[in-house]
């Protein structure tokens, strides 16, 4: 039997790593644990350097104490090592952050991105973030243009869940709908209701060499930038399917290689 207050503590980190900063009550919501014992814990966490209260945006946040957890992690998928370079490339170029996702079951979670590298990233920190299938940008880039049968499968899971994010996985008319416009477009964005408002999210797929998608590639920005979201996919679309095509051949090659 495992050591309670550590899956706890484990819970609560992980949840952090969600969100650019959460309060108490939303981390209740997401974990059911008791106000109390969050509190302990997220002072545990704080005294050992792992989480910060910033008063100012009235949360906490996971410190850059967190990355070492992952350092002894090696283990990257080749699609992610293809694409690394062409996402650094983009960024140096539009100053935008760019990254990778693939997906986890119900969500792709975010393997890579340029955050670091970019001095105007509406976030601090994505990489190990779940994003949604339907109303994320990156989500819904794999989710649009997987094979139907993945598709199918992927779709019975999101009606199996109770969680808001799905909804629209109970709708089949109204989600192939959405899934038909992303494909006739060529990429994904995100829902409008979904926070924060004042960033958007345009992303597409990343295929491998049999014609399944193996990853979505996506690019942040601030919608302040631009007049409207038509505006910025005219301007940043061509660039995502340019690279997902180069990442492609790359991962091709990747593939062959002795």
């Amino acid at each position: 039997m495992g050591v309670r207050s550590v899956q706890r503590a484990l819970a609560v980190l992980q949840e952090l790593n969600l969100q650019p900063y959460t309060s108490i009550a939303r981390l209740h919501a997401r974990t059911g644990l008791p106000k109390p014992t969050l509190v302990r814990l997220l002072r545990t966490l704080e005294e050992a350097g792992f989480v910060e209260n910033d008063q100012r945006l009235g949360g906490y946040q996971v410190s850059a104490l967190v990355s070492s957890l992952s350092s002894g992690f090696h283990k990257e998928p080749m699609v992610v090592e293809a694409g690394r370079p062409w996402a650094i490339a983009v960024t140096r170029k539009h100053q935008w952050p760019v990254s990778i996702s693939l997906l986890d079951r119900d969500a792709v979670v975010v393997r890579f991105s340029t955050v670091p590298d970019s001095a105007i990233s509406p976030f601090h920190a994505t990489v190990n973030m779940r994003l949604p299938l339907i109303t994320r940008g990156m989500g819904l880039a794999y989710l649009a243009f997987t094979c139907e049968p993945e598709f199918e499968l992927i779709v019975d899971m999101l009606r199996a869940s109770d969680d808001p994010e799905h909804a629209l996985a109970h709708h089949s008319r109204e989600l192939r709908r959405l899934v038909e416009h992303v494909r006739s477009v060529g990429y994904a964005t995100r829902a409008p209701h979904v926070e924060p408002k004042n960033s958007n999210t345009i992303a597409v797929p990343i295929f491998g060499s049999d014609n399944k998608v193996k990853a979505s590639l996506g690019l942040t920005y601030f919608t302040s930038a631009f007049k409207s979201q038509e505006e910025a996919c005219a301007r940043y679309a061509p660039v995502l399917k340019a690279a997902a095509s180069e990442i492609s051949q790359d991962l091709a090659r990747l593939n062959r290689a002795p």
